[in-house]
Formats: structure tokens, C-alpha cells, sequence
């Protein structure tokens, strides 16, 4: 149990981290939102009708969206760009593994089933790490705009106004104000490790070079 619990160590720290921090976010949301409910002269809700609200889904997918488009687009560009002397890049001047053509890779052991395959399924999986992202940003984009409308739309009849529908919600600047305010931070978060990573170390981390690597050297 013990060498299962290292060998996954990474993933299991960030999902309990994710676990404490969502719960985290319930507690203060519920709190928040039902202060917004008595300064309105509405009735508190309980955790399990907050749960049900606009306001718990819009946050929640507005802030998902974002991190799934910034881990997407990372993907992609680093398979394209370069940043000399980033651990975040591929060499320069040198080839790297990631660009080795698998359909010359043949039967070694541990090979995964859809390059033994070939064709259309090893174009699928070829792409499919980004996919995967770009798939989760529009739902959760979707799912964003969705929970979005029924929270403004209740916003607005509070104040007199008119509802919306999920159309129309993206056509208003609060819909974008709400996207951008969150696309903007991830994609600063890329480029300060992107280029952090030139010049400061972590001992140990495979996201830094080692220590005593030369600033000029490219990729971890």
C-alpha cells in the first residue's frame, strides 16, 4: 500500500488539495450568498439548496473553464514554441522525444494500443492530450454560460429587470468580464514560470532544471 501511495503521490496531494480547497469554496460561497439573500430581504439557503443555485455553478465553471483553456493551449504551444533556457521548452536546436514519429517506434514492450494500431485511432491519440482539455474547456464554457444566464437572470428581476437566456447571456459583458478576469491570470501564471524557469531553480522538481545548469541550457 505504501509503494502504491508513493508511485501516485502527485495525483492523490492534488486531488485532496482540490477537495479541500472546493469545500472550502462551498462553505464561503453559501455564506456569501446568503448575506447577498438578506440584504435583498430574501430567506437564507440551507448548503444542499445552495448547491442547486446559479451563483455555485457559475463560479465553479467560470474558474474550471479557465484553467482547462490555459492547460489546452499549453499543450499546444509548447509543441509549436520555444523559449531558450525555459525548462517549459523543448531544445532549441536538438531533437526531442515528443517529435519522434511513433509510427517508427514498433513493437517495444509497454507500447500503448493505439500505435500498435495505426492509423485514424493513432491520429486521435496523437492529439489526444489537448483534445481532452479543449473538450473539457467547452463544456465547462457551456456549463459556465448556462448557470451564468440563471444567475444574472435572477439578479435582474431582483432589480427590476428582465431575465435572459443563455444566448443572450453571452452576449453581455459580464459573461466576458467573468471569462477574461480568469483567462488573463492563467496565461500570466504560464509566462512567469515560462520564463522564471531561464533563470531560478527548484532542487528536485522536474518543472526546474537542475541546479547547476547553465541559464542558456533548454529543457529540464
Amino acid at each position: 500500500m505504501r509503494e502504491w501511495l508513493r508511485e501516485r503521490g502527485l495525483l492523490i496531494a492534488n486531488l485532496a488539495l482540490f477537495l479541500i480547497f472546493f469545500t472550502g469554496m462551498i462553505l464561503s460561497g453559501v455564506s456569501v450568498y446568503n448575506n447577498d439573500q438578506l440584504e435583498h430581504g430574501e430567506q437564507p439557503v440551507s448548503l444542499g439548496q445552495y448547491l442547486t443555485t446559479g451563483a455555485f455553478f457559475e463560479a465553479t465553471f467560470e474558474n474550471w473553464e479557465s484553467e482547462f483553456l490555459q492547460m489546452g493551449m499549453y499543450v499546444v504551444l509548447t509543441a509549436f514554441l520555444f523559449q531558450k533556457g525555459s525548462s517549459e521548452s523543448k531544445p532549441v536546436d536538438e531533437p526531442a522525444p515528443q517529435d519522434e514519429d511513433p509510427r517508427e517506434a514498433g513493437n517495444r514492450p509497454g507500447t500503448p494500443w493505439p500505435v500498435r494500431r495505426g492509423g485514424w485511432v493513432l491520429t486521435a491519440y496523437k492529439n489526444s492530450l489537448s483534445a481532452l482539455f479543449f473538450i473539457l474547456f467547452f463544456m465547462s464554457i457551456a456549463l459556465h454560460a448556462a448557470s451564468g444566464a440563471k444567475e444574472y437572470s435572477e439578479e435582474q428581476l431582483a432589480h427590476g429587470g428582465q431575465a435572459v437566456t443563455t444566448l443572450q447571456y453571452l452576449g453581455t459583458s459580464q459573461f466576458w468580464f467573468e471569462s477574461f478576469q480568469n483567462w488573463q491570470s492563467e496565461f500570466l501564471a504560464v509566462a512567469v514560470i515560462v520564463f522564471a524557469s531561464v533563470y531560478l531553480r527548484q532542487r528536485g522538481s522536474p518543472e526546474s532544471k537542475p541546479v547547476a545548469e547553465p541559464h542558456h541550457e533548454t529543457g529540464s
